[in-house]
C-alpha cells in the first residue's frame, strides 16, 4: 500500500513539476536575453542623446564627432555604427569598436533626422547567462522534487502503515485473537476504526462465550436424553420377540453414534485449528456414512457406493467431515436418482507441492436446474420443501477444517469437498469398492 500511495503522489510531484518547470525553464531563456536588449537599448539611448548634443543649429555635426565619452558605453567586443548628419556629403559614418562580430545579437535606434545607431555584441555572453539560468532553474525544480518526494515518503508512511496496522488487527481478530489493541495513529479515520473494532472485539467474545456455553448446554441436555432414550431401548433388548430386540440393538447403536457425533463436534467447536490435528484416514471415516445411509437407499432400490484409496489422510475433524458428507449422501437419496458414488482421490494444486484430497458425492439424478445453482449454499434456501439449512450447515463444517465445499456439475448433480492431504501411499494402493 506505501508503494501505491508513494508512486501515486510521486507521479503528480513529476506531472506538476513537468508542466511548471518546462514554461519556466524557457521564461528564464527569455528573460535573460530581454536583459541584455534592454541594456543594449539603454546604452543606445545615452549614445543617441551625446550625438543630438554634438549637433549644430543647422542641424549637421561639423569638424568630425567626438567619439570619447560614446566608446566607454560600446560593450567590450562589440562595434557600433553612427550615421549623423555631416555638412558635406550629408551623411557620415563612425564605426567604434572592433573591426566584425561574429554571431551578433544587433540592437538599432533611429534618430530621426539626427542619424541612426546600431550597437553590436557577440551573443556568447548571453548565451552563457542563458544556461547558468537554465541551470539555475532547472536545480531549483529538482531540489523541489526532492523536497517533495521527502515529504510524499513521510506521508505515505504515515498513511500506509497505520492502515497495515488497522488490517493486520482486523485479521487477528479475524483469527479469534481478542485482545484489544490501544494504540491509536492521530488520523481520525482510523481512530475512529480502531474503536469501532474494539467495540467488536468485546462483543464478539461476548457472543463466542455465550455461544459455548449454550453449546455445553445443548449438549449436556442431548446426551442426557439421549441416555435416557438408551435406556429404555437397552429394557426392549430382553423382549422375548427377536425382531423387537434386533430393532432394538440398531436404535441402540444410532444412539451411540449420535452420542459421539454430539461429542465430537463439541470438541472440534472448542478447537479451531485445523492445521495442527493429526491426520485422520479419510475412507474409514466416510464408511460410517456409507454404513448409515446404505439402508435408506437399498429401501428406495438403489446403491450408495464408496470408492477411493485406502491411504489418504488429512488434517481434518471427523465428525465434521461425516457430518458434511452426510448432508450430501442426504440430498442425493432426496432428491436425486440411481445410484449415489462418493469417490475419494488426490487433485494436484499449483501453489503446494501436496495435492488436495477431493471428496466427490454424485447421483444419476436430473441434477439441479440453472437458476437455482448459485443459490443452494444460501442458508435458508430450499427449493424442496425443506429448511434450507443442509447444504449450508455442511459448506460450514467443511471451511472450519480449512476446506471448501463446491458445486462442481449441474447435471447430473455432482458435488466436491477439498481437504489438505497427507499421504501415506503403500507401494500397491488400490480403489476399493464397498459390498
Amino acid at each position: 500500500m506505501r508503494r501505491r500511495i508513494l508512486r501515486s503522489i510521486l507521479t503528480v510531484l513529476t506531472i506538476t513539476t513537468v508542466v511548471l518547470g518546462v514554461p519556466l525553464i524557457y521564461t528564464a531563456w527569455l528573460w535573460v536575453e530581454d536583459i541584455t536588449r534592454n541594456d543594449l537599448q539603454s546604452r543606445l539611448d545615452r549614445i543617441s542623446t551625446e550625438v543630438i548634443a554634438q549637433e549644430r543649429v543647422d542641424g549637421t555635426v561639423h569638424d568630425g564627432l567626438d567619439v570619447r565619452a560614446m566608446s566607454a558605453l560600446v560593450p567590450e567586443g562589440g562595434k557600433l555604427t553612427i550615421v549623423y548628419p555631416a555638412p558635406q556629403d550629408n551623411a557620415a559614418r563612425t564605426d567604434i569598436g572592433v573591426a566584425e562580430v561574429t554571431d551578433p545579437l544587433v540592437e538599432s535606434l533611429s534618430m530621426g533626422t539626427s542619424g541612426s545607431l546600431r550597437l553590436e555584441v557577440p551573443a556568447g555572453p548571453m548565451q552563457s547567462r542563458q544556461e547558468q539560468a537554465v541551470a539555475a532553474v532547472a536545480l531549483a525544480v529538482l531540489a523541489s522534487l526532492g523536497a517533495a518526494f521527502s515529504v510524499a515518503v513521510v506521508t505515505a508512511r504515515r498513511v500506509a502503515d497505520p492502515l497495515r496496522d488497522v488490517a493486520a488487527r482486523a485479521a487477528r481478530l479475524a483469527m479469534g485473537d481478542f485482545r484489544p489493541d490501544p494504540r491509536r495513529h492521530g488520523i481520525a479515520e482510523l481512530d475512529r476504526v480502531s474503536d469501532v473494532l474494539d467495540s467488536a472485539t468485546v462483543e464478539i467474545a461476548g457472543r463466542l462465550q455465550r455461544e459455548h456455553a449454550l453449546v455445553a448446554d445443548v449438549s449436556h441436555q442431548l446426551r442426557s436424553r439421549l441416555t435416557a432414550v438408551r435406556l429404555r431401548l437397552d429394557e426392549l433388548s430382553t423382549h422375548a420377540d427377536p425382531e423387537v430386540v434386533h430393532e432394538a440393538e440398531e436404535a441402540m447403536a444410532q444412539v451411540d453414534r449420535l452420542t459421539d457425533a454430539i461429542d465430537d463436534l463439541v470438541r472440534a467447536s472448542r478447537d479451531e485449528d485445523a492445521t495442527d490435528r493429526d491426520p485422520v484416514p479419510v475412507m474409514a471415516e466416510l464408511r460410517g456414512v456409507v454404513t448409515e445411509w446404505t439402508h435408506p437407499f437399498h429401501e428406495t432400490g438403489r446403491e450408495l457406493l464408496l470408492l477411493g484409496d485406502e491411504s489418504l489422510q488429512a488434517p481434518i475433524t471427523g465428525s465434521r467431515l461425516r457430518e458434511a458428507v452426510a448432508v450430501l449422501v442426504d440430498n442425493a437419496l432426496m432428491h436425486g436418482d440411481g445410484t449415489c458414488t462418493i469417490s475419494v482421490r488426490t487433485v494436484p494444486t499449483m501453489s503446494s507441492r501436496d495435492p488436495l484430497i477431493c471428496v466427490e458425492v454424485s447421483d444419476e439424478g436430473e441434477g439441479i436446474r440453472d437458476e437455482l445453482a448459485p443459490h443452494i449454499f444460501d442458508r435458508g434456501f430450499s427449493a424442496g420443501g425443506s429448511t434450507g439449512v443442509g447444504l449450508a450447515l455442511a459448506r460450514a463444517l467443511v471451511e472450519a477444517d480449512g476446506g471448501r465445499l463446491e458445486l462442481q456439475r449441474r447435471r447430473p448433480a455432482l458435488f466436491a469437498v477439498f481437504l489438505g492431504s497427507k499421504l501415506n501411499r503403500p507401494q500397491n494402493a488400490t480403489l476399493t469398492e464397498p459390498r
